[in-house]
Order: structure tokens, then C-alpha cells, then sequence
């Protein structure tokens, strides 16, 4: 990991992942969360003041990028719910089948390398009873939004952390094992190619 891995992109990533409607798309979907969760994606720990103390019995918060956990420590000291946080992915915590009552995924899948593979522990760990709660921004519909997004991706990969601007977010959770529930999409405010979000819940696929 160079300096500026290890650094400034944790300090840049937190700030962009901090905006006024960011933390609003965050603020109206953790409260979702019931029972023992896992957080994929914990960075910072920005999600954690938003669940509920009466719901959720348990947080275990996952994400490799170990810079980020004073910080998230931090932010887990300040809740009265139990936070156990790994630095590692989703298949390092070796969860028992079935394990989760809910998983909340936000602003996540476009950074992680192999998606599929670990949409599909996730569907793995998760109550067959459980809901993936997710927010990420993703493919745009408007073709000239799109096209703008394919082309910048290479470019913006290194720079933002391997973030990918075009996946195609409700197509990856279909294909990782779930169905796609509640589905709602907008433009956040800011520049179109890394603004488009999906948000909503997602259930284990029979």
C-alpha cells in the first residue's frame, strides 16, 4: 500500500462518503436493520449512529481497509449497541450459514474487486427470513451519462480506491443470489457519472 493509499484515500473516501444527502440516503435506510447485523463496508463507521438501539442486537462490521478502524472504533464507542469490527472482506469472517438477520451494504459494491463472489457469501450468511438492506451508486440510465461513466472508470479506479462508476448494481445483486425488493433510484445532487443511486432491500432468491 502506497502513501497515498494508506493515507489521503481513507481521508478523501470519509469525506465523500459524509455529504449532507449522503448521510440522509444512509439515515433513511439503516434504521431498516432488525436483530444480529453485518456490515459490509464499515469504512469510517458513518452508518453506525443511524440503528436502532430497540431493533438490532448486534453489529459484526467488516471492511480490509484496516486505516479506517480508529475511526470506526470511534464511532462504535459512541452507540449503545455492541460493534465487533474485522479488517477484513466478507469471506473473512467465517460466518455460519444462515447466521444474519440483516446485512446493510452502502456505498461498497462498486469497490470490491470480485462483486459476485462476495454477494454470494452474503446470501450465504444471511437468514433465509433476512433482507440485504443496500444504497450504491451505479450505472446511470441516461445513455450519455453512461457512456461518460464507461469511459472515466479506468481512470478513476486507482484514484478512488478501485470504485467502479458503471456497475450495474440491481443486475450484480440478481446475479450474486438475491431478489431485489423496494427498489428506488435518483440522482443525488453533484456530477451525474457518480451520482446515481440505487437503494432498497433484497431477500435470499429460491
Amino acid at each position: 500500500m502506497n502513501p497515498y493509499e494508506r493515507y489521503v484515500l481513507p481521508k478523501l473516501i470519509d469525506i465523500a462518503c459524509s455529504t449532507g444527502n449522503v448521510m440522509k440516503a444512509r439515515a433513511s435506510l439503516v434504521p431498516q436493520a432488525v436483530g444480529e447485523v453485518l456490515e459490509v463496508g464499515l469504512g469510517s463507521g458513518l452508518n453506525l449512529a443511524f440503528y436502532d438501539p430497540e431493533k438490532v442486537s448486534s453489529i459484526v462490521g467488516v471492511d480490509p481497509a484496516a486505516q479506517m478502524q480508529p475511526l470506526a472504533r470511534t464511532h462504535a464507542a459512541n452507540i449503545s449497541i455492541p460493534v465487533e469490527v474485522l479488517a477484513v472482506d466478507v469471506h473473512g469472517i467465517d460466518a455460519q450459514t444462515d447466521r444474519f438477520d440483516t446485512i446493510v451494504m452502502t456505498f461498497t459494491l462498486c469497490s470490491i474487486k470480485d462483486p459476485l463472489p462476495a454477494l454470494r457469501e452474503m446470501a450465504r450468511v444471511l437468514k433465509p427470513s433476512g433482507r440485504l438492506l443496500f444504497c450504491e451508486h451505479g450505472l446511470a440510465p441516461d445513455p450519455s451519462v453512461a457512456r461518460f461513466q464507461h469511459r472515466l472508470t479506468p481512470f478513476w479506479k486507482p484514484i478512488a480506491g478501485g470504485c467502479h462508476l458503471n456497475r450495474d448494481i440491481p443486475a450484480l445483486l440478481r446475479a450474486g443470489g438475491f431478489v431485489v425488493e423496494d427498489l428506488t433510484t435518483q440522482y443525488l445532487p453533484g456530477p451525474k457519472p457518480m451520482t446515481y443511486v440505487y437503494s432498497g432491500s433484497a431477500r435470499q432468491a429460491i
